[in-house]
C-alpha cells in the first residue's frame, strides 16, 4: 500500500482511468503494453503486493489470484490471497525473483490512498513503487513499472481507512486490472506469433 498526495495543485493533472469507465480495460491494457520493452516480453513477473487481512490492501492479492486462475504460461505471478506478498516477506520475495529469473521485467501492483475525487482510479507508470508509504512502513521500492489503484482517501487514520474500504470497490478494481493485464499479455503474444509467421513466410519459395 502506498500513498498519492498532491503537493503541487497548480500542475496539470494527469489523465486518470477510473474502474467504472466503459473503456477502462482498453485504456489500461494499451498503457500497460506500451511500457513493456520488447526485449523483456518473455521474462515478465507480476508482483502483487498487499494482504488479505485488510480489505483496502487486498487489491494486489486479489489481482494475483485472478491472474493465477488464468494459468498464464508466459507470465510469472507472485502475491495471491493464498500466498500474499506483504511487509514481512517483500524483501525475501524480491530476492527470490532475482535469483529465479535473469533480468526479469517486474510489474508491481498495489493499492494506494489518495484524494477523495480520485478514488476508484488507476495509475500506470514506469519505474518502481514504494510499498508501505501510506502506513509509514519502510519497505524496498520495487518494479520496472507499476500499477496502483486508489481505493480510499489518505490523510488520517490510514489503518482504519484501509480496514473500512468497501470490498465491492476493491473487487471491481481488481477485475479491471487483471483483465487489462491479460489483454496486454495476449496482445504481446499475438504480436510475437505474427512476427514469427512473417519471418517464416519470408523464407518460403
Amino acid at each position: 500500500m502506498n500513498v498519492k498526495t498532491n503537493f503541487f495543485p497548480y500542475k496539470k493533472e494527469k489523465e486518470r482511468i477510473f474502474y467504472h469507465h466503459t473503456d477502462a480495460v482498453t485504456k489500461l491494457s494499451l498503457k500497460i503494453g506500451s511500457l513493456i520493452p520488447k526485449e523483456h516480453q518473455d521474462s515478465i513477473v507480476v508482483l502483487c503486493i498487499g494482504t488479505d487481512r485488510s480489505t483496502g490492501d487486498a487489491l494486489g492479492p486479489i489481482v494475483g489470484t485472478k491472474l493465477m486462475e488464468q494459468n498464464l504460461t508466459h507470465v510469472h505471478i507472485f502475491g495471491t490471497l493464498k500466498s500474499p506478498v506483504h511487509a514481512v516477506n517483500l524483501g525475501e520475495t524480491i530476492e527470490t525473483i532475482n535469483n529465479q529469473f535473469e533480468h526479469p521485467f517486474i510489474i508491481a501492483v498495489d493499492a494506494c490512498l489518495g484524494l477523495y475525487q480520485n478514488i476508484g482510479s488507476f495509475q500506470v507508470a514506469e519505474g518502481p513503487l514504494k510499498p508501505g508509504a501510506a502506513v509509514n512502513k519502510s519497505l524496498p521500492a520495487v518494479g520496472d513499472m507499476h500499477i496502483t489503484g486508489i481505493v480510499n482517501v489518505s490523510g488520517f487514520m490510514e489503518f482504519f481507512v484501509l480496514q473500512n474500504t468497501r470490498l465491492h470497490l476493491v473487487m471491481s478494481m481488481a477485475d479491471v486490472i487483471s483483465a487489462s493485464l491479460i489483454n496486454a499479455f495476449n496482445s504481446i503474444r499475438e504480436s510475437e506469433q505474427s512476427n514469427v509467421s512473417l519471418f517464416r513466410k519470408g523464407f518460403e519459395f
